[in-house]
């Protein structure tokens, strides 16, 4: 599994977390943070490698140093960088990348515990967010967004926050969600070719934290993912998980 960078090729994008009000322009160091994610995903910045230092990318972003500062320190923090006193700051080694995690329809993964899926639709609209136009591949847009929170047996267990290329799926905005998930219907339609993965434990923001019903400081399991079909990037999505509630298995 990845951890934002690879799939945030073309753009790992991805956190846009929904807003039921439009959305404000992204702080400075959150565009820092996706740059240096995207160079890394798309193999201009190899693990290990140095990254240029603060004082070219305060030149660059043209920004205060103490907002690079903030950027590189939190990249630190999520394990995507590594900084040596003295040395500079490194791309860390790919940690949580693996190839066996199967793309699971959270529908079947309760059913098969013999448990009842439900599912609310909080947004299902066109969007022009620029990360996410970047993350699909698409000059323009707009792309489909749609945010749904899934639960089990009523208690809300995953948050997924998708951005969808239209040129895949044309209908997608009309589709009913709470009766098929997004990803059983593309599946059904388009066969995914091939995915990227990231996962991270993250704090949410406090609008995933509501919808999840999560207390304050209550760690996630946040996963990234970008599926293809064909040459296309079909989707760009972020699932969000109680970490209290929920964990990630696999085999080999």
């Amino acid at each position: 599994m990845q951890a934002q960078p690879g799939a945030q090729s073309a753009g790992t994008a991805e956190r846009a977390a929904c807003k039921e009000t439009p959305a404000r322009a992204m702080p400075a160091y959150e565009q820092i943070k996706r740059y240096v994610i995207r160079r890394i995903s798309e193999g201009d910045w190899k693990p290990g490698g140095l990254i240029p230092s603060e004082a070219e990318l305060v030149k660059e972003f043209g920004v205060a140093r103490m907002t690079v500062s903030r950027a590189l320190r939190e990249l630190t923090a999520e394990r995507v960088l590594a900084r040596v006193q003295g040395s500079g700051t490194f791309v860390a080694p790919q940690r949580y990348e693996s190839t066996v995690l199967e793309i699971r329809n959270i529908a079947d993964e309760i059913a098969a515990r013999g448990h009842r899926h439900s599912a609310r639709v909080l947004t299902l609209e066109p969007s022009g967010d620029p990360q996410a136009l970047e993350a699909l591949g698409l000059s323009s847009g707009p792309a489909f967004h749609s945010c749904i929170v899934h639960s089990e047996e009523g208690e809300p267990i995953q948050y997924e926050d998708r951005y969808v290329n239209p040129k895949v799926f044309r209908e997608y905005l009309q589709q009913d969600f709470t009766v098929e998930t997004p990803n059983h219907y593309m599946v059904r339609l388009a066969p995914i070719q091939r995915a990227e993965f990231r996962i991270y434990a993250q704090k949410p923001d406090a609008y995933v934290r509501r919808h999840l019903s999560m207390e304050i400081g209550e760690p996630c399991l946040q996963l990234w993912r970008r599926t293809w079909v064909g040459d296309d990037v079909a989707t760009s999505v972020q699932l969000w998980h109680p970490a209290s509630r929920f964990h990630l298995a696999g085999k080999v």
